[in-house]
């Protein structure tokens, strides 16, 4: 039984899949945030052209509890599909991106912090951004404002990630030395959201 398959519990219906994994979204206009991104990533653009930018759309019906622990489920259903897609031809262009119509982002922030820590080490980066924030990139430039939350879960580029962990150097060292075996993440951990929050929440706080 596969990691995901043992974590993904039935659905509490706090998340609505509101379009299924395509290229190209129909339920979420996101072409325009897309286009304007790839001038501050340079992957971005031949992922899109080879396909391989993929976006699930889900709309946050339930209560914050649920959603939570369904933002994390759907999560690692994102991180077990582009894992084995890392290490084929062009595998760092991989990148599935988890839409949240609906969710604010609290009910990201324990799953974001719980989902990088544990995908990391084997060679995955996961983000997250919320509708309608400003930020800035580490060159002091202004990141095109996302008109929905989202969540990227995405093949690390271990040359250049690392840089953009300083605030977790335990981590920044594990994506740098990133080895993906094909290990079972949950192996020696529950897999059940509650215990797995608990869990993220001794981690190392960011320096």
């Amino acid at each position: 039984m596969s990691p995901a398959s043992r974590t993904l519990r039935p659905s509490a219906g706090a998340l609505r899949l509101l379009e299924a994994r395509t290229t190209s979204p129909a339920s979420v206009d996101v072409g325009g945030y897309v286009a304007a991104v790839m001038a501050h990533c340079p992957y971005l653009a031949p992922s899109v052209a080879r396909g391989m930018t993929g976006w699930t759309v889900y709309e946050a019906v339930g209560d914050a509890a649920d959603v939570e622990a369904e933002v994390f489920c759907a999560g690692v259903q994102a991180a077990e599909w582009t894992r084995p897609f890392t290490s084929r031809p062009h595998g760092v262009l991989a990148c599935e991106n988890i839409v949240l119509v609906g969710a604010d982002s609290a009910v990201m922030q324990w799953p974001h912090w719980a989902l990088k820590h544990l995908y990391g080490p084997v060679g995955l980066m996961v983000g997250k951004f919320t509708a309608r924030e400003q930020h800035a990139d580490r060159s002091g430039r202004r990141i095109p404002v996302p008109p929905v939350s989202f969540m990227p879960v995405r093949a690390a580029v271990r040359p250049r990630d690392p840089r953009f962990l300083t605030a977790t150097p335990e981590l920044a060292s594990a994506v740098e030395e990133a080895v993906d075996d094909g290990r079972d993440i949950f192996e020696h951990t529950s897999c059940e959201w509650q215990e797995i929050k608990q869990w993220a929440q001794r981690l190392p706080p960011r320096r």
